[in-house]
């Protein structure tokens, strides 16, 4: 299904609201109910329950990209581009509240998106068990990376980024300031960490 743009939200504040009411209503041989919905970015992902009228219920994923913008010079201040798992997004980073509420399916290309889902979920929790680098420290990259200036590098001291958190990584031979955008999905180590050594006069 292509674009759907519109003037307003029918009320609603935010995109996934407006979305968890079109994905939610009742026909004659068929109910549809948003059992759990979140937003990642700009990309919705929902678990939506669908029940015939004889009773037959199933709960598959619906995926929606989209684009909101409250100045947008055409008037059309969102819209969104709706598909379902059976469709295989690309977008795979539903959360696992919402897998947890799919039914079974044997759709191929659901489930090739139910797996990458799932692990793209293991490599977000490794991520995060990363440790952080902090200023003064040195983290080493496992694989060497390529810079503007054609030099091949996998050492970096870490120093304080004063426009934000995120570090930034100096080049111990160089002392260029680098900057490594998604450094943590990087495999990488921290040596020569900092040690804050206090005075015994002041426990």
């Amino acid at each position: 299904m292509g674009w759907l743009f519109m003037r307003d939200m029918g009320g609603h504040a935010a995109p996934r609201s407006y979305l968890d009411n079109q994905f939610t209503y009742a026909r004659d041989d068929h109910r549809l109910t948003v059992l759990a919905s979140s937003m990642v970015g700009s990309t919705y992902y929902a678990a939506c329950e669908r029940v015939e009228a004889n009773g037959d219920r199933q709960v598959f994923a619906v995926v929606c990209l989209t684009k909101h913008n409250s100045r947008s010079t055409d008037g059309h201040v969102f819209g969104y581009k709706d598909m379902t798992e059976h469709m295989g997004p690309c977008e795979s980073e539903c959360a696992a509240a919402i897998l947890d509420e799919l039914t079974e399916t044997d759709s191929e290309y659901a489930l090739d998106w139910r797996a990458r889902c799932r692990a793209n979920l293991v490599a977000r929790k490794l991520e995060q068990a990363k440790p952080i680098p902090k200023p003064g420290q040195t983290i080493i990259f496992d694989e060497p990376m390529r810079f503007s200036d054609g030099s091949d590098r996998t050492r970096f001291e870490v120093v304080a980024n004063p426009k934000g958190r995120t570090p930034l990584f100096r080049d111990p031979e160089s002392r260029a300031i680098c900057r490594v955008p998604a450094f943590r999905k990087r495999a990488y180590r921290i040596v020569h960490a900092t040690i804050v050594v206090k005075d015994a006069a002041n426990g």
